[in-house]
């Protein structure tokens, strides 16, 4: 069984690796590699822990899933959830969901995928998200849907 624990800055290469590997897969289904998660560099994953908190699913001495987000006002935005291929199907990526929901006491979460994301989207659908617009973001061609989640009423952050 692997843990969960904070990310630091020093995890940018390991985080930024398995980024790429994660991402292939969407980049894939797009036949678009020009998406922003495989264009990113070292620097800009260590600048991200400026305004995210970013947490890392260790499996084995390994990085071998990652998520981050970052509060403003009411809500928590989640973004880059990545398990590395090998590992998938695991409940890796729900389990990194989990902990990052329990990290912030707020009224809503939102995250967005692509649109054609079928696997990603049945995946936050079951964690209790819904779509509730899609939307072209300027950096990519892709068309991505933004889902939320309503926090449930008394739970707090540990």
């Amino acid at each position: 069984m692997g843990k969960i624990i904070e990310a630091k800055i020093g995890d940018a290469v390991k985080i930024l690796s398995l980024q790429k590997l994660a991402y292939r897969s969407e980049a894939e289904l797009y036949g678009d590699f020009n998406i922003e998660p495989l264009k990113q560099t070292v620097s800009d994953v260590e600048k991200a822990f400026e305004d995210y908190l970013i947490i890392k699913y260790i499996e084995d001495g390994e990085l071998v899933g990652s998520v981050r987000a970052y509060q403003e006002d009411e809500t928590c935005y989640i973004g880059r959830l990545m398990v590395h291929p090998d590992f998938q199907n695991k409940g890796i990526g729900k389990a990194l969901m989990n902990e990052i929901e329990r990290q912030f006491n707020v009224k809503r979460f939102e995250l967005f995928t692509g649109s054609k994301s079928e696997k990603n989207i049945s995946f936050y659908e079951k964690l209790g998200y819904a779509g509730y617009k899609t939307e072209k973001l300027e950096r990519e061609e892709t068309i991505f849907i933004f889902m939320e989640k309503l926090a449930k009423a008394g739970t707090t952050a540990s």
